[in-house]
């Protein structure tokens, strides 16, 4: 009988622990670019290592670590260029190495492939674990260095031929990072497509939740109204018991809300995650990749609820929304605990959920970037309880008090310096955004620049045209990507 209770203990924190965000700080669990839905079986390529410097600013630590790589040459005819996939914030994919739209111009131009994988996700751990100590080697200078050794390795392996020309891609992140690798290491790649990659490193990301509540407002001003009725009720039921109560039972939250702390980060953190699931939704709208659990939950999907009225009024209805995806992920329970949430990124070791990119993503959006989105524009419609302090205390409270305001304005003005945001002077880039992916905001979109041009893709959405082409796509999407194909067979053409 003991143990029976005991297992039922077990079992009801395993109910009741964290449920991991699916969706935090604007990116996606496992990364913002996902994989693609291949069309056939493939024997995919096997991971491959490439010994790798640690720190490559300093030339007295000749430290090593192995870092992950897919190769494919089935595509590769004499001649032909080189591809490099960029891996970001998540687990590199051999599923890319076989289809995606970069492959389909590695078959019209005849080129070797390349992905490699970003250091401190998936499977390249340069250290022994994501202490603080360890993560001083996780930026996205390290990143691109890695990414020219890599490239300088390669060519001796392969016997790559001098003269041969490297061109990079990206998505998101690794979109950011295409373009810099051109601007920084012009002598090893020859050209690059930056798809959805944020130029600008900003603190106060307020932009994000303007772009969102316009995609919202695609469908109908009915479902933006709904939105914000929804959280004026929320408002409204935080203040009594009997309301706190009822918020429990709609949002199927992991644990009752404290009547003494209803102002405190966990309310804050409950708005953001409700918040969240409007940006998951908005961000990846119709994006082809399909490898989400929630990629076929689109904006028309969670507005036909949220203007459904015989579903009940509209904080219902917002409920009813939140379950859909919480089912779609497989959460048992909304988990808004602000605690649970830190201690949880407080985790170093590389066995911990929070290591799937997480803590790395968050130290690096604390070290380099902000790229907060904060409710700072849209107070009525995602509350004002999640302003840029917010994001700013879990910095601090994460990685320590070093890590504050001042750190991060020193770091986001020392990123800007060094990559020239939305001032970047380079040629043989392209960069590519969609209208309804909020990071557009961030990216280059009206370049002026006639050998750096941007194309953007009114109702698409993150990094849409890096998947497989679909019948669904439309004519604007499939334009950007023939437009991208042709941009690479002139630069192919000439030198640099």
């Amino acid at each position: 009988m003991q143990t029976f209770l005991i297992l039922l203990a077990l079992l009801g924190l395993a109910n009741t622990g964290i449920a991991w965000r699916h969706f935090l700080r604007g990116r996606a669990k496992h990364g913002n670019l996902g994989e693609p839905v291949l069309s056939k079986k493939y024997e995919l390529p096997n991971d491959q290592w490439f010994e790798q410097f640690l720190d490559h600013f300093n030339p007295t630590d000749a430290r090593t670590w192995q870092q992950r790589y897919f190769v494919n040459s089935s595509y590769f005819k004499k001649g032909g260029p080189v591809f490099l996939m960029i891996g970001g914030e998540g687990t590199a994919s051999a599923k890319w190495m076989v289809e995606g739209q970069w492959i389909e111009y590695a078959k019209q131009f005849g080129a070797l492939c390349f992905q490699l994988e970003h250091r401190f996700y998936g499977k390249s751990h340069p250290t022994s674990d994501l202490s603080i100590k360890n993560m001083v080697y996780l930026s996205s200078e390290q990143a691109l260095a890695d990414l020219a050794y890599f490239i300088e390795g390669m060519n001796r392996l392969y016997q790559i031929p001098a003269g041969t020309k490297w061109i990079a891609f990206g998505g998101s992140y690794p979109g950011s990072l295409a373009a810099w690798l051109r601007a920084k290491y012009p002598h090893l790649v020859h050209g690059a497509m930056s798809a959805s990659g944020p130029l600008l490193a900003q603190i106060d990301f307020q932009q994000y939740y303007v772009i969102v509540e316009k995609a919202l407002r695609t469908h109908s001003d009915a479902c933006v109204k709904t939105v914000e009725a929804a959280n004026n009720q929320i408002h409204i039921m935080l203040r009594h018991r009997i309301g706190q109560e009822g918020l429990k039972k709609k949002f199927n939250l992991c644990e009752p809300i404290d009547p003494g702390h209803t102002k405190t980060r966990d309310i804050a953190n409950l708005y953001e995650n409700l918040a969240s699931n409007f940006a998951d939704v908005v961000q990846y709208n119709k994006d082809n990749r399909n490898s989400s659990k929630t990629s076929n939950i689109t904006i028309d999907t969670i507005c036909d609820i949220l203007t459904n009225e015989t579903i009940g009024v509209p904080v219902d209805r917002l409920a009813e929304m939140n379950n859909l995806i919480m089912k779609a992920n497989g959460d048992k329970c909304l988990d808004f605990s602000y605690i649970k949430m830190i201690k949880e990124l407080r985790n170093v070791t590389w066995n911990n959920e929070a290591a799937e990119g997480g803590r790395q993503w968050m130290y690096q959006t604390c070290t380099e970037f902000g790229f907060f989105q904060t409710s700072t524009a849209r107070p009525n419609l995602f509350s004002e309880t999640f302003p840029v302090e917010f994001f700013i205390q879990q910095c601090t409270d994460i990685f320590g008090p070093r890590y504050n305001i001042n750190l991060l304005e020193a770091a986001v003005e020392r990123t800007n310096t060094l990559y020239g945001a939305l001032q970047l002077d380079v040629s043989n880039v392209v960069f590519v955004h969609g209208s309804i992916d909020p990071w557009h905001a961030l990216g280059m979109i009206n370049s002026t620049n006639p050998q750096a041009p941007s194309i953007y893709i009114n109702g698409t959405a993150h990094c849409a045209n890096m998947y497989p082409p679909s019948k669904e796509d439309p004519p604007q999407l499939t334009q950007a990507r023939e437009e991208v194909g042709r941009l690479i067979g002139e630069w192919l053409k000439n030198s640099l």
